[in-house]
């Protein structure tokens, strides 16, 4: 039976998961600017045993017709949003083993920013850091803030996020040796110069030449995570990621995919065990389950089409509202202009274009499937025991190593399930009976020793001095 691993899934922004939720009188997340509001959430969570806290982020927003939308802005749909990293130090301090994951991408920053951040966050708290890693997301709003011309196609931006991660672990695995830090005040030195290596890189998207100027950090490389379930992005998961984040649509779609990224992990001879795969999940559990279903049909009452279409538009580029009701989205694959169709959110796309000959749901259909949901993940209610044992049944037909609760009513929700079901997995041995004391995040995750090593790529060559 399988320990049911737990995350939380954050923005730092006005609500979870493009769904309105924050001016029901039970949120509180309108306070999302309030360092006292995030302390408080780590603190819930770290004393109930999750495992970590993890935060989207990007720069992007939601666009119709090429602008943000009154929706987004009166809604508080993916707009606004802070910087969540820089939270992290902060509620490392205020807690004691909870690990705290941060989104990047890999279409902005050279690799050694991103891995000069990360080795840094993992210093700072004591080796409990992941980054989730991303190839972007509303890349055209993205690449208009940043004076792109153009928006690099899909598929492309995992080839060279590829070559990113390539790079950022060379920088962790080879610049410093386990025993370069001395820090020997009596001799006065603190790194022997031997145990340093330059790093040269050539590749197709990034270069780079020299020293590594972070020693290394307690976990040496941040835990790795991903989150794309489109074709290629599992691919990619299965080739680099520890933990991968995948939505929940149904069952048997979630289960294909979770398969396919085990056996793909096979293929590169990893373990496919090995690899945590975690779903979103938004629960809403009460003592009673007619407590749970009011508040639920209270939330479901907030959200309107304009709410859907826009938070949809934000992530595929695709404005339902414009489209025939009647039919499905396959009519965009009749236009000769696409624009960024097809080159954005992927797997939300997909996920309305059936391949097993099953009709496609109209647009109508996807309004209202999507209408309460958003991008989130299953959605559960009711009573403890009951939400026990959907997550059980999920656990085991997904062949799942856990979940990332996506909050409506947020910090409530999130008491609500420290409170009330974590002593309901933990009476069926499905969450140890007290917090992990583990050291470090990938230790709480994965239980390996040491730091992730993967072969060496070829595309690229490190050069180790003597």
């Amino acid at each position: 039976m399988k320990t049911i691993h737990l995350g939380v899934f954050e923005v730092a922004g006005p609500q979870v998961g493009g769904t309105l939720s924050w001016p029901h009188p039970r949120s509180r997340s309108a306070q999302f600017h309030d360092l006292d509001h995030w302390v408080h959430i780590a603190q819930v969570l770290d004393r109930a045993g999750f495992d970590f806290l993890f935060f989207a982020d990007g720069y992007g927003y939601p666009s119709v017709a090429g602008d943000l939308p009154e929706t987004a802005a009166r809604g508080g749909i993916n707009f606004p949003s802070l910087d969540p990293a820089v939270l992290i130090p902060a509620l490392a301090r205020e807690t004691e083993r909870l690990g705290f994951v941060v989104t990047s991408s890999t279409g902005l920053d050279h690799p050694v920013q991103t891995a000069r951040r990360f080795a840094s966050l993992d210093h700072f708290t004591r080796g409990r850091v992941g980054w989730n890693i991303v190839t972007g997301a509303s890349q055209n709003t993205v690449a208009e803030l940043f004076g792109h011309t153009t928006m690099q196609a899909h598929d492309a931006r995992y080839d060279q996020a590829d070559e990113y991660l390539d790079l950022a672990l060379r920088l962790w695995q080879t610049s410093w040796d386990d025993d370069a830090v001395r820090a020997d005040a009596a001799a006065g030195v603190y790194a022997d110069r031997s145990g340093l290596h330059r790093v040269e890189f050539a590749g197709e998207h990034f270069r780079s030449s020299g020293y590594f100027t972070v020693d290394p950090s307690p976990q040496r490389v941040p835990v790795l995570f991903q989150a794309g379930t489109s074709g290629r992005g599992r691919e990619y998961a299965a080739r680099n990621a520890e933990c991968v984040f995948v939505q929940g649509t149904t069952v048997a779609h979630t289960a294909a995919n979770v398969a396919d990224i085990r056996a793909q992990a096979a293929q590169q001879g990893r373990d496919p065990a090995s690899v945590r795969i975690m779903v979103g999940l938004t629960v809403t559990v009460r003592p009673t389950h007619d407590e749970a279903a009011r508040l639920r049909a209270e939330f479901e009452e907030m959200q309107t089409d304009e709410t859907v279409a826009t938070l949809y538009a934000g992530n595929t580029g695709i404005d339902l509202l414009a489209l025939d009701p009647e039919r499905s989205l396959e009519q965009l694959l009749d236009r000769d202009d696409r624009g960024p169709v097809g080159q954005m959110g992927q797997s939300n796309i997909d996920r309305f274009l059936p391949k097993d000959g099953s009709a496609a749901p109209t647009v109508r259909q996807i309004l209202d499937d999507l209408k309460g949901k958003g991008t989130r993940g299953f959605q559960v209610w009711g009573d403890p025991v009951e939400v026990a044992d959907e997550l059980e049944h999920l656990m085991d037909a997904v062949d799942l190593d856990g979940f990332l609760i996506e909050p409506i009513f947020d910090p409530a929700d999130l008491e609500d399930v420290a409170e009330l079901l974590v002593p309901e997995l933990r009476r069926r041995g499905r969450m140890p009976q007290e917090p992990v004391a583990a050291s470090t995040l990938r230790e709480r995750l994965i239980g390996a020793d040491g730091y992730f090593r993967r072969p060496e790529p070829a595309a690229a060559s490190a050069h180790r001095e003597p």
